[in-house]
């Protein structure tokens, strides 16, 4: 089983940049696909990111696109979210979440292990 520890959120003015990281511990990340998710206030959970085991396809939603880049190094057992051009409606809490098999990336119930979460609060 692995444990995943997100870090990196903080508050940030609107345009700013962040990166959250995503470290792995008890198994290695490299047989796992991974995401990124996240949750506003009494909003539901949103995809955010993901990306496959070997970093080779990612995907994102409409509203982050060409904004938020995600990768990994599996050698340092980390997955990471850059976020560029911050907007007050990225404000949430953002989790990492990883899965065996990824057949729906955008889906939260396909993934397996999820983290606690890090707080991103955009100020505008």
């Amino acid at each position: 089983q692995v444990q995943l520890v997100e870090s990196g959120g903080g508050l940030v003015q609107a345009g700013g940049s962040l990166r959250l990281s995503c470290a792995a511990s008890g198994r290695t990340l490299s047989p796992y696909a991974m995401g990124w998710f996240r949750q506003a206030p009494g909003k539901e959970r949103e995809f955010v990111a993901a990306i496959t085991r070997n970093g080779l396809t990612t995907y994102y939603p409409d509203s982050v696109k060409g904004r938020f880049t995600i990768s990994r190094d599996n050698a340092k057992n980390t997955m990471y979210l850059q976020m560029n051009s911050l907007k007050s409606e990225d404000t949430a809490v953002y989790y990492c979440a990883a899965t065996t098999f990824l057949t729906r990336p955008t889906i939260g119930n396909e993934y397996d292990y999820w983290g606690q979460g890090t707080q991103v609060t955009v100020s505008s």
